[in-house]
């Protein structure tokens, strides 16, 4: 009996202790004494649905511990706290651009500007003063060029050779679906009249058959693999370079679509504590294996560098001619675009890493390849039996309107560029016509089906600037300003959709959304002080924005003061 006594005590008290822990639990905690960084004065968007608007926001570290009033969050300043008086000024969220080639931008800085160049004499001029200044035998890169801005001719490596004799020269389109050799290039890589054609790329060639210096997607990597590989050192550099571009225009987290040599780089700057922007490395799709075998050793990284995510390419870019359409291409009634890879092979890719609890993204723009992948991601979805997977398109820029609702009802992430509507806009009409370009970067059509869209830059071939992503969204003005209403004015969307895109939903495309995304306690302390007020302004003054200040896990990473 004693013992029964005792062990009924001993569960009486375990008992009480327990509901003594419960009612402590539930007591109002009291709140959070000091802060390290305050911002006051003003007007927060949260993106938190059950506190939209705020006046002040605390951090402590790296979370955000309040957001209220000014008279709230003052309270919780300290001797040492640091304290942003921001009156007139609007802080939102960080943003999220969820798709970047972020080395490749970086190394784009230093290299040769062409994104203006608007006749081919000045698209030579900026090539030889360029050259002039670099050693013999130095590659020239990047450029970003568009030929769209003098009307549509394809350059040629006669164009430039003259003023790069001793320099090989391969730069690209501003979309990274073709690029320029001059003949100093070609030579080194081999490439002459008798290279044969390449599967799911062209060598544009002239009428004798030589090629004209163009190579168009596939083809590509026949220049590329002349290209040296960048040193760790010259990646750090280019890596930082980003980092700090993108952090001068709001960003603090990027989807870099790279590979391995990439995520290397992060890993040096995630080591020796110099990274500004949060960073989910993604690597390509083949690669699933190993990618599948780097999570099961370490794991999916931490809030600065997150791993994952897999990539790949179904076709190419309107641009350039290379996406791919179910109807002929409206000034080119003869091609209809490629796929780069096989469908059935993107089908196994998919398949196996959906199985591996990988998260897949791919390339899709025209509407032919979005049909096919979205076919792809329902297949694999009812063999791999349900998970939260979140497949996402890039890009899903040229959508038949019977595809539309698929993005909702199969829980498809519209990954989009809203920048290139802006661009594209200028000339895509001649290109597919005004009936395919009425669900082109659909942004308010999806969005009103209920699909998940999240935007980003695709930076180096668009600018990394969110604010005029916003405005895109918002005016859908063209850049040549033809279009003063915007250009499928019916896909117009809020400033708040788009802020939306810009950090819940570029948070959601990565798992992220309960740690980034929201001004909300708990959360990083990530957000953007921009000069003015987006909501209350004229849309068409949007772009004239500026970013005052871009705070990364309670650090002040730019300013602009």
């Amino acid at each position: 009996m004693t013992t029964i006594r005792l062990a009924a005590r001993l569960t009486n008290l375990l008992v009480a202790v327990g509901v003594i822990a419960s009612l402590a639990a539930c007591q109002p905690q009291a709140p959070h004494s000091t802060a390290t960084l305050i911002v006051t004065g003003a007007r927060d968007w949260t993106g938190n649905p059950e506190q939209p608007w705020a006046e002040a926001v605390a951090a402590d570290g790296e979370r955000i511990v309040a957001v209220g009033s000014n008279d709230e969050i003052a309270a919780l300043a300290g001797d040492t706290t640091e304290v942003i008086s921001a009156a007139g000024s609007m802080l939102v969220p960080g943003f999220i651009d969820t798709h970047v080639h972020f080395i490749t931008g970086g190394t784009g800085l230093a290299s040769v500007q062409l994104r203006d160049a608007a006749t081919p004499e000045e698209f030579t001029k900026r090539i030889g003063e360029f050259a002039a200044g670099l050693e013999a035998d130095e590659w020239i890169l990047a450029g970003t060029w568009d030929h769209e801005n003098w009307g549509g001719e394809l350059p040629r490596r006669d164009w430039i050779d003259a003023v790069t004799p001793k320099n090989p020269v391969w730069i690209n389109r501003l979309d990274g679906h073709m690029g320029l050799a001059n003949s100093v290039a070609l030579q080194l890589a081999g490439v002459d009249a008798d290279t044969p054609d390449v599967a799911g790329g062209e060598i544009v060639r002239d009428p004798d058959g030589r090629p004209t210096g163009i190579l168009k997607d596939n083809a590509m990597t026949l220049v590329e693999a002349a290209v040296p590989e960048p040193g760790d050192v010259q990646l750090d550099r280019q890596a930082a370079a980003a980092m700090r571009y993108v952090a001068a225009n709001g960003v603090t987290t990027v989807h870099d679509m790279a590979g391995w040599d990439s995520l290397a780089t992060y890993r040096r700057a995630r080591a020796d504590g110099s990274m500004l922007t949060r960073v989910y490395s993604v690597v390509q799709l083949p690669d699933w294996e190993k990618l599948r075998d780097e999570v099961a050793a370490n794991g999916r990284g931490d809030e600065w560098l997150r791993i994952g995510g897999l990539k790949a390419m179904m076709d190419g870019s309107l641009g350039s001619h290379t996406a791919a359409f179910l109807e002929p291409y409206t000034d080119a009634p003869a091609q209809r675009g490629l796929l780069i890879q096989e469908v059935a092979e993107v089908r196994k890719w998919v398949g196996d890493a959906d199985a591996a609890g990988l998260q897949v993204m791919v390339h899709a723009i025209g509407d032919s390849a979005i049909r096919d992948l979205l076919d792809i991601f329902l297949d694999v979805a009812e063999s791999n039996g349900e998970r939260d997977r979140r497949f996402r398109i890039e890009h899903a820029q040229h959508i038949h309107p019977d595809d539309l609702p698929r993005f909702a009802a199969q829980g498809v992430i519209a990954s989009m560029q809203p920048y290139h509507a802006i661009d594209d806009g200028r000339w895509a009409d001649k290109v597919i016509g005004k009936e395919r370009a009425k669900t082109t970067y659909a942004f308010r059509s999806l969005i009103e089906s209920g699909a998940h869209v999240a935007f980003g830059s695709d930076w180096f071939v668009a600018p990394a600037t969110p604010v005029e992503g916003i405005y895109a969204a918002v005016t859908r003005r063209t850049l040549d300003e033809a279009n003063p209403d915007g250009w499928v004015p019916e896909q117009k969307i809020s400033v708040e959709q788009a802020l939306r895109a810009y950090t819940t939903e570029g948070a959601y495309a990565s798992f992220e959304e309960n740690i980034k995304g929201m001004l909300k306690p708990g959360m990083l302390a990530d957000f953007v002080l921009l000069d003015r007020d987006l909501t209350t302004i004229a849309p068409e003054s949007i772009r004239d924005t500026k970013i005052l200040k871009t705070v990364v896990g309670g650090k002040i990473v730019y300013s602009a003061l």
